[in-house]
């Protein structure tokens, strides 16, 4: 159990643009703009979303979707009938949930009411339609910003449903490109037991162990542990971490063989993963 002593504490990146809105039991709704236009990221729900921008005295610009999961595009049709105008930005699989705008990897979709230019990224594998978006430079925000729905985690990534390991292997990879100074605005507060799991996997990181403290005591408070940053996932994120040895060493069963491939420790960790339950917090 942590004993809350510290002052509140606050994700090191969060910034004022974009704006975590909660919903459902872990989802989060990602509210993008300085006002008085907004864009919001795969809402789930629709009425956190209108109590978000009410709050603001916004309107809504455009949604974005990175892929077909109900959690993600459920409040699409009650958001579009407060704003029948606002664009709805996605996969063109997700054109019966709300799409209006198809795009795929490579495009460019610029929304100027909110001031965003944002990069339109192929993420298939936890579904075959998923989409992300990285946004070089958002207003009033120093750093660029990736909005990767359920394929890159704090410290995890999403299981796989439709789409394939492979695919998801690539997708990370692609991201992790990406400039290190990316802030990582994922889909699900997932990040504590994807840190136990991290733990679990490399249990020498040190760093790990402590953004896992860190991770705790926001919990504790109330406090989301998004947007992360991606050269913190790039030192603790075991799915970003495969090919070196160190994450085939402490897998179930036993170390894998050397020359195991990073694709090969990726799937087992994966499997490890889909199982893993988090200690208990008394």
């Amino acid at each position: 159990m942590i004993t809350n002593t510290a002052q509140p504490l606050h994700s090191p990146y969060r910034s004022r643009t974009v704006v975590p809105i909660p919903a459902l039991q872990d989802n989060y709704i990602w509210r993008i703009g300085a006002g008085p236009a907004f864009v919001v990221v795969d809402p789930g729900q629709a009425q956190p979303v209108l109590d978000s921008l009410q709050a603001s005295g916004g309107s809504l610009a455009a949604i974005l979707v990175t892929h077909h999961h109900h959690d993600h595009v459920d409040g699409i049709p009650e958001l579009v009938a407060h704003w029948p105008s606002a664009r709805v930005i996605g996969p063109a699989d997700c054109a019966a949930k709300g799409v209006r705008e198809a795009v795929g990897h490579g495009d460019v979709v610029e929304i100027p009411e909110a001031g965003l230019s944002l990069q339109v990224v192929a993420t298939p594998g936890h579904t075959q339609d998923h989409l992300s978006y990285f946004c070089p430079q958002l207003p009033e925000h120093p750093h660029p910003a990736l909005f990767c729905g359920d394929t890159l985690f704090l410290a995890g990534c999403g299981r796989v449903f439709d789409g394939t390991l492979e695919q998801h292997f690539d997708s990370l990879g692609r991201l992790s490109t990406l400039p290190h100074d990316t802030q990582v605005y994922a889909a699900h507060e997932y990040t504590v037991t994807n840190l136990h799991f991290a733990r679990q996997a490399e249990p020498d990181n040190e760093r790990i162990a402590q953004r896992l403290q860190d991770a705790l005591l926001l919990r504790a408070q109330g406090q989301s542990t998004l947007p992360g940053q991606l050269d913190e996932e790039l030192a603790t994120n075991p799915f970003l971490r495969s090919h070196l040895p160190a994450l085939a060493r402490h897998l179930p069963g036993g170390a894998l063989p050397e020359g195991t491939s990073a694709f090969e420790v990726f799937v087992a960790l994966r499997q490890w993963r889909n199982g893993f339950r988090p200690p208990a917090i008394n």
